[in-house]
Parts: structure tokens; C-alpha cells; sequence
């Protein structure tokens, strides 16, 4: 297996992971007679929990793209050390967005993210070259 596949299993459980994190504070705040409910109206959390949450939707927005770059790469057989660096690039800075976000800091968690899209897009460029 390629590296940036074993960095994308990574990511996937890293994923599961944001879920826990984010759904034991949503179940403690909502309930489990609303999280255990139709969620009609959707889960609405609010703080620490909220964050956690769109942290969560927020890597499955950059999984997609991600995965896209691992199976170029893979695919292509176009990986180098290069797109392996950027591929741990990406995971780092997704672990490091979660306590960034979660913890309301400002300007920081934005250029977390963009660590992890500029390293993604990376991935994707050098399979093409």
C-alpha cells in the first residue's frame, strides 16, 4: 500500500474519531430524547459542541478532496516522496484544525485549513507533471 493510502485510512479514522468527539458533547447538551429522535429540524448545538460538529462536516469536505488526490496519485503510480509529504501535510494539519477550531481561535484554524487544501492541491498538481 501506497503511503498516501495509509495516510487516507488514517484520515478515515480520524474522521470516526471527530464523530466521537463531536457526538458526546451534542448528546449531553441535546439529549437522547432529541438525538435518539426523527431530528426533524435538524441538530441544533450551540458552543463547544457546535464547533466540534462543523469541524466534523468541515474534513468531510476536505476528505472528498483528499481522496481525490490519493487516488490520482495512486492510480497514476505517480507517487513520490513528495506527495507522501504532502499527503502527512494534510493529516497533521486536519488533527491540528479540531482543537483549533473547537477552541474559537481566530485566523489560526483558517490557516490550518489552508495547510491541508494547499497540500491536497499539491498532491493533485505533481500527479499531473
Amino acid at each position: 500500500m501506497t503511503t498516501e493510502l495509509t495516510v487516507l485510512a488514517l484520515a478515515g479514522l480520524w474522521q470516526v474519531a471527530q464523530f466521537v468527539l463531536m457526538a458526546v458533547p451534542a448528546n449531553i447538551q441535546l439529549g437522547p430524547h432529541k438525538t435518539g429522535g426523527p431530528r426533524d429540524g435538524g441538530l441544533e448545538v450551540q458552543g463547544m459542541a457546535g464547533r466540534l460538529h462543523r469541524a466534523m462536516n468541515n474534513h468531510f469536505e476536505g476528505l472528498i478532496l483528499f481522496t481525490i488526490a490519493v487516488v490520482v496519485v495512486t492510480l497514476g503510480k505517480q507517487s513520490t516522496a513528495y506527495t507522501e509529504t504532502c499527503a502527512w501535510i494534510y493529516l497533521g494539519a486536519r488533527v491540528l484544525y479540531v482543537p483549533a477550531y473547537a477552541s474559537g481561535i481566530m485566523y489560526l484554524r483558517s490557516a490550518i485549513w489552508a495547510v491541508g487544501f494547499f497540500a491536497t492541491t499539491a498532491m493533485i498538481a505533481a500527479a499531473l507533471v
